[in-house]
């Protein structure tokens, strides 16, 4: 089965998205983890996407802002901060995209809206983002669900002007997968190439990777920071079509 390359741009566009939204304020923070310990988290008909032989797993706080239909305009309501927790997968014809093993959001509206039309495993929580010029300070508590939280900070450095292969593939992904009643779905995801930006976290104090049923990370983690990305969402279809 042919992989899909990796790439710093969206391998498709969305050609009916459903939602736009911008992502802002971002931190990856990326740990490596055991093929092995994280192979029985993932469903079968989705492969573990590794590098250097090892399977990643990814911490993503930030703001999602404008959250909308591409043709209703936003509101204040729809902008909110937002973190997950993440590993990446390859599915049977070879694409690339995401596997969440959990979403933490503070609008409740959201939540919901995420977990009825695409299946994933979202949690409301009270959630706070402070920026100044040079760090970010994320706060999570979840309210429901299984306790977690998070008090990160991360101070942030020069532009990544030529980013690596291993920066691209843990922060390019332009899928999503998620599992309802037996089957997988999957929704596409187009935006342009990240800004990253080098960063540091002097802070990471999180319950949510634990909660998550996820192994602990394995030493210290590669930390990478974007100011924004607009993005478009397709809906979710069944895996295979």
């Amino acid at each position: 089965m042919p992989v899909e390359p990796i790439s710093l741009t969206s391998p498709a566009t969305v050609p009916s998205p459903v939602m736009r939204q911008t992502w802002r304020d971002l931190t990856f923070l990326h740990w490596r983890c055991p093929p092995a310990e994280l192979r029985p988290l993932v469903p079968s008909d989705l492969e573990l996407d590794l590098y250097d032989d090892t399977a990643w797993i990814g911490l993503v706080p930030f703001i999602v802002a404008g959250l909308t239909h591409p043709r209703i305009p936003a509101t204040r309501l729809s902008t909110f901060p937002e973190t997950n927790v993440r590993t990446y997968v390859i599915d049977r014809q070879g694409r690339r995209g995401v596997w969440f093993f959990s979403l933490d959001a503070a609008r409740f509206a959201a939540v919901l809206g995420a977990r009825l039309a695409y299946a994933l495993p979202y949690f409301w929580a009270d959630m706070s983002v402070h920026r100044t010029l040079h760090s970010v300070h994320y706060r999570s508590k979840r309210y429901h669900g299984r306790p977690a939280k998070s008090d990160i900070v991360i101070d942030i450095d020069e532009p990544i002007l030529t980013p690596s292969v291993l920066e691209i593939f843990l922060t390019a992904r332009f899928r999503l997968y998620a599992r309802r009643f037996g089957m997988m779905l999957r929704a596409d995801v187009e935006h342009p190439p990240w800004p990253l930006q080098r960063a540091t976290a002097p802070r990471i104090s999180e319950t949510l990777i634990q909660a998550a049923g996820v192994p602990c990370p394995l030493g210290e983690p590669l930390v990478h920071f974007a100011e924004s990305v607009d993005v478009l969402v397709s809906r979710p279809i069944v895996l295979g079509r």
